[in-house]
């Protein structure tokens, strides 16, 4: 089975998580915020609240954190946030997804046109660049001491749901239909499986690889400024040859 190499990326993700965590609880947070307003703090019934918190757990986000932003969500009346996407082109045309959640549209859409224009990019419209992209769970199983067997584990995922299996050095990365992840990752967890993340993500249907140094170098800062801003959820793209 094949499928791009992203662990770099994730790798990269994983260290800016855990050199700042409470970022990443802000972030959290406020998806948690406009899911409970939108269907409620009972996650039986509400499916995106639910999936929001095994991706808080997957962030190692406490149990009461996760509790108190949910009981503050439905007793707030003064925080309102939506969600909001943008579209554009890095350097050499690499496309950018951008997910926001905020309260204050055009302070964040400023702020994205802003990054993508300093870094030698543009926002484009709705849908320039989405259609390269499909919806897909990604799970990231540990094996950096080299112990799993592939075969047992590849039989396990694909028993569970999975739609495809790819080992890339130190990890294994498991793709699934989006609304299976979760569940995929529970029955991967019981069978003492160590997950490095779960999460429903996009994949490009091709990569763009960057050669010159300062397309490298500004598509490099493109990303970590949308990353660092707080209104921002997730960012995808189809640079290649990424360390982040």
């Amino acid at each position: 089975m094949s499928g791009h190499s992203k662990w770099a990326n994730i790798k990269h993700k994983k260290e800016k998580t855990d050199a700042a965590r409470g970022k990443v609880f802000t972030k959290i947070g406020k998806e948690i915020t406009v899911a409970v307003k939108e269907g409620g703090g009972d996650p039986v019934s509400n499916s995106k609240l639910r999936d929001l918190i095994q991706k808080a757990k997957a962030n190692n986000v406490p149990n009461d954190n996760i509790e108190r932003c949910i009981k503050k969500a439905m007793g707030a009346s003064g925080e309102t946030y939506e969600e909001v996407s943008y579209e554009g082109y890095g350097p050499a045309g690499i496309a950018v997804i951008v997910n926001a959640t905020t309260d204050n549209r055009n302070r964040t859409a400023g702020n994205v046109r802003a990054y993508f224009s300093k870094y030698h990019g543009n926002m484009g419209q709705t849908g320039c660049v989405s259609y390269l992209f499909t919806d897909v769970g990604e799970i990231v199983v540990n094996n950096e001491d080299g112990d799993i067997d592939e075969d047992k584990l590849m039989e396990t995922a694909l028993e569970a749901g999975a739609t495809d299996f790819k080992s890339d050095g130190e990890v294994f990365i498991i793709t699934t239909e989006p609304d299976d992840v979760y569940a995929i990752n529970d029955d991967l967890v019981k069978a003492g499986y160590e997950i490095l993340s779960a999460e429903k993500t996009k994949q490009a249907s091709n990569y763009v690889t960057l050669e010159d140094e300062e397309e490298i170098k500004f598509m490099g800062l493109l990303l970590d400024k949308l990353e660092e801003d707080d209104d921002v959820m997730d960012v995808y793209h189809n640079w290649e040859n990424c360390d982040r």
